[in-house]
Formats: structure tokens, C-alpha cells, sequence
């Protein structure tokens, strides 16, 4: 199910899934949701909280969440930031006001256990830039591309080819998110199925071996093998050992997905950098891979 477009007047919260978050920061966004976008922006307890490294305590935060998620004044939730954390509340959390009446939850990074768990439920979420990196230099298109999905715009991207890609056209319900996350909620109740999916992958500062690591996870729990398409996109800031790996974030996906016949896709913006464009996860989109470039758009339309 995809939940109800955005509209002017609409009231959308924002919290603190994982890590604590400056409140006085974010103020900028928060004008630019209330006078540029026409929102109402109604502030969790989370976001002014602090219990170590977390917006609050896991009990304070799971509560923001909840209390938004059964609003039904709330037509969408931003997480303000990534960080660490979302993961310890999913197991706390009743959705089922939410299967009723879905509405937007947002975020990346950490946020991809959140979104993942969503997906189970049969729910479009999107990853997407946050709260704290709405006006963030160079990120102009990420906050066109949030605002466009969250007010009813049909997506449709168009990026350059890479030497590297794979081509190939494939349909299916758009997932993904950070790898690292989703290696971590394997087994989980969050934990998803990958079968004639386009999946999207993204992580920042992980050692080359443990990307090749959390591939060769996914490569032995079956998790690629029945893919309709991959999307690669930011592996930012990668790290290595004083033994180098010897091969690049993108030559070891490369690798992993080499015996698969699944069109591959590299350099998409999404991740860890100011290009991340918004991607509703769960959404039935078309992924063409050519010569002459990369589309990803829309595929059918979806019963509310």
C-alpha cells in the first residue's frame, strides 16, 4: 500500500529514531517544511533528548514513534537523523494503526531497519535524505526528489552509464538500503524477502573486508540469486587494512554477483552523500540498464 500523497496543510512529525540529533540545527529545515512546503511540523520529545549517544532512551523514543505512528492528524515521519539505534525499538512498536491508515516514514542509513520492517507489512517507506541534511551544500536534487515522491510525483531517474554495469531490464518492488543494516537483521522480524526484487545497496566508512563479508552473507543466505536487478549506489569513505584488500567496494559486488544474470547498476546516487536521491522502497519500478544510460521509473499504479 502506498500512503496518501502529501498536501499543503498536512501535519508531519519529526523524532529521533537513533542517534541524538542538535535541535537548534535543524531549524532551518524546520522552516523550510512549515514556509517553503506548507507544513505543519510537530517536534517528537526524542529530538531534544539525549541518553548517550541515542535521542533518549530507548523507552522515549520508541513512545515518539508510536504516538506518531497512531496520529492520525500525522501524515508522515521523518527520522531527523541515522546514526545507531532504530533497530532496539522495532520489537516494541504496535503497527497496527499504521497497516490501517499507512502513512510516510522517512530516513537512511540506520533507518533501513525501520524501513525494511515496514516493507513486511506490505507498506511503501522511503529512504531518503534526513531532517539534519535537508539543506546540506550539494544536496539540492536529494531534497527535490524527497519532496516530489512525498506530494504524489511518479519517479522517474535517469543517471550515466558505467564502464562497470551490467545490462539488462528487470521489474519488480524496489528495497534495499544500507548493506551493513541489512546484514544486521538477518533472521530478524525485519528481516525481508529478496525473491524478483530490485535491490539498492549503500554503505559509509566499512572496511573493504567487511563489505565482502556482508556480500558473501547475502550470496550464502540466498539473498541474491533470485534478484530482478541491482542498484549500487554510494560506498563512501572506505577503509582498509595495512594488508590491503586489493579490490574496490564496487569490484567486490562485482564479484559476488558475477554468476547472476540480473541487470547491475553502479554509481547511482544514493548513500552517504548529497546526491542521495529519494527511493520508495516497495514500489514497482522498471530498471533499464543501456548503453547510453541508467532508468529507473515507475512501473504500474498502486492500489491505496
Amino acid at each position: 500500500m502506498r500512503p496518501t500523497p502529501l498536501q499543503k496543510g498536512d501535519s508531519v512529525g519529526i523524532i529521533a529514531l537513533a542517534c541524538k540529533v542538535d535541535f537548534e540545527a535543524i531549524q532551518p529545515t524546520i522552516k523550510l517544511m512549515e514556509n517553503t512546503w506548507g507544513l505543519k511540523v510537530f517536534i517528537g520529545e526524542s529530538v531534544m533528548s539525549e541518553y548517550h549517544q541515542f535521542g533518549g532512551t530507548d523507552e522515549v523514543r520508541a513512545n515518539d514513534f508510536q504516538l506518531m505512528l497512531n496520529n492520525p492528524e500525522i501524515k508522515a515521519i521523518f527520522s531527523a537523523r541515522g546514526g545507531y539505534g532504530s533497530s532496539r525499538l522495532l520489537d516494541s512498536i504496535n503497527f497496527t494503526d499504521f497497516q490501517k491508515s499507512p502513512k510516510w516514514v522517512v530516513g537512511f542509513s540506520d533507518i533501513t531497519a525501520v524501513l525494511s520492517h515496514i516493507h513486511t507489512l506490505n507498506i511503501e517507506s522511503l529512504h531518503a535524505t534526513m531532517p539534519k541534511l535537508f539543506l546540506q551544500e550539494g544536496g539540492e536534487k536529494s531534497l527535490e526528489s524527497l519532496k516530489k515522491i512525498l506530494f504524489g510525483e511518479m519517479l522517474d531517474y535517469q543517471v550515466n552509464s558505467q564502464e562497470m554495469n551490467r545490462l539488462g531490464f528487470a521489474k519488480g518492488q524496489l528495497i534495499g538500503g544500507n548493506l551493513a543494516i541489512l546484514s544486521h537483521i538477518f533472521g530478524s522480524k525485519s528481516d525481508i524477502n529478496y525473491d524478483g526484487k530490485i535491490l539498492f545497496l549503500e554503505d559509509v566508512n566499512e572496511y573493504l573486508y567487511s563489505i565482502d563479508r556482508m556480500m558473501i552473507q547475502l550470496k550464502r543466505a540466498g539473498k541474491l540469486k533470485n534478484l530482478a536487478g541491482l542498484i549500487i549506489g554510494h560506498f563512501s569513505d572506505c577503509q582498509d587494512n595495512n594488508v590491503p584488500f586489493g579490490k574496490t567496494a564496487n569490484e567486490i559486488i562485482q564479484e559476488a554477483v558475477a554468476e547472476y544474470n540480473f541487470p547491475v547498476c553502479y554509481g547511482f546516487p544514493v548513500g552517504h552523500e548529497p546526491e542521495n536521491w529519494a527511493m520508495p522502497v516497495g514500489r514497482e519500478v522498471i530498471l533499464e540498464v543501456k548503453t547510453d544510460g541508467v532508468f529507473l521509473r515507475e512501473a504500474t499504479e498502486v492500489v491505496s
